[in-house]
């Protein structure tokens, strides 16, 4: 036991990675903010525009989703004492329910405390020893993890190409249960799933196919109805999954699909039944977003008319911004270094962005990933660019 103890104090004494970063100056991480997540926040007594968070509608500080959230407290206090399957399940948490499963158009939803939880809830409780999980190599990692604790086996195909998801397809036993686990927008490139293809060969090969749409609802589809609707594939994705601290400005997740499906992961997901309920003001927050979402269309359409005028901008100035075709604009920096650097120097001239290393991504891909609210104002953008370009510059990224 003792030399067990030792090895893993001596794996933790050799992880001198963020003391040397932050030896130079340049470490980037838990940032303390002092303001809520507005397009305008406060850091160490420093006003900062935030170009890194993933409130994309602006909804968290609005001012009818803080008042749900209060009178929920008012109503129900601050947590539910208990996990869904036994006394934590309120009727606001069916509610809500209803709502979203009506929003992303299938019969039935299940609400999780965190999004990351329920993709450690749903891939076990469905694919077992004997079934394949397929996964894009560009997943999230509560996906990757979700599928690891599934005891099934699970192969990655390359990122968005349908003709090395074929082969895998093709080479599976026909008898044998497939699914298809995928981002429907991917978080740090910003593109998005090539859903027709997935959804075809999946239906060519009897598979079935769950899209995370946590970085899509909200943002893209009719009202903001996410990657399956935007491609009008609703009714041939079996399972959606969406979380709550995008969009819809609070923190949890939700599953999605026919009723039956419903029922079974709601006395089969572990992460739900041995989890605590989702407290109701992060409930509450999210009905009231959803309401937002629905009445006010414009917020969507301001995100995109943002997100365009930054990614022209920064592309007119030379920046890669590599595949994205959302909000997410991941600026191409390369090294590890330049990119803490770039990040730094970004915060030095009033500008919070979050940078993205190993093993976010591949050796030498270092990005950073900038994000727009539909908030933001030109004349913010503006400034912005104005700054992308004086570090640039400085980095010998911009000529």
């Amino acid at each position: 036991m003792q030399q067990y103890t030792d090895t893993i104090r001596e794996r933790i004494s050799r992880y001198t990675v963020p003391a040397e970063i932050k030896h130079l100056g340049l470490y980037p991480y838990f940032r303390p903010l002092s303001s809520g997540q507005d397009t305008e926040v406060q850091m160490n007594g420093q006003k900062l525009l935030m170009l890194g968070s993933n409130n994309y509608l602006g909804l968290s500080t609005h001012p009818k989703v803080k008042e749900a959230a209060i009178a929920a407290i008012a109503k129900y206090g601050t947590g539910c004492a208990g996990s869904r399957f036994l006394n934590g399940t309120l009727d606001i948490h069916l509610e809500c329910e209803e709502k979203l499963a009506r929003f992303v158009g299938k019969e039935a939803a299940l609400v999780y405390s965190t999004g990351f939880q329920v993709n450690l809830g749903v891939l076990p409780a469905l694919a077992g020893r004997s079934d394949f999980l397929i996964l894009d190599k560009l997943d999230h990692a509560s996906i990757v993890d979700g599928a690891r604790m599934s005891f099934s086996r699970v192969i990655r195909y390359r990122h968005n190409d349908m003709q090395n998801l074929e082969e895998i397809l093709r080479s599976l036993p026909p008898e044998k249960s497939k699914m298809i686990v995928v981002d429907g927008v991917f978080s740090m490139d910003g593109d998005l799933a090539d859903l027709p293809a997935i959804v075809a060969l999946a239906e060519a090969h009897c598979g079935v196919v769950m899209v995370d749409d946590a970085h899509g609802l909200g943002v893209i589809g009719p009202q903001g109805r996410g990657t399956a609707a935007h491609f009008g594939l609703t009714d041939r994705i079996d399972l959606t999954m969406g979380t709550f601290s995008k969009s819809l400005a609070s923190v949890g997740g939700f599953i999605a699909s026919d009723a039956e499906t419903i029922e079974y992961l709601k006395h089969q997901s572990r992460s739900l039944i041995f989890s605590a309920s989702i407290p109701p003001a992060n409930v509450a927050t999210v009905m009231a977003a959803l309401e937002i979402v629905l009445s006010e269309p414009e917020r969507i359409q301001r995100l995109w008319d943002n997100a365009n005028r930054l990614s022209a901008g920064l592309k007119a100035l030379g920046f890669d911004l590599g595949r994205s075709c959302t909000p997410i604009l991941p600026v191409c920096i390369g090294d590890d270094l330049l990119c803490f650097k770039f990040c730094r120097l970004l915060q030095d001239e009033g500008i919070f962005v979050n940078p993205v290393v190993v093993p976010g991504v591949e050796p030498d891909n270092a990005l950073l990933r900038v994000s727009l609210m539909a908030t933001h104002t030109f004349a913010q953008i503006d400034f912005a660019l104005e700054k992308f370009e004086k570090v640039g510059r400085q980095t010998g990224l911009v000529h």
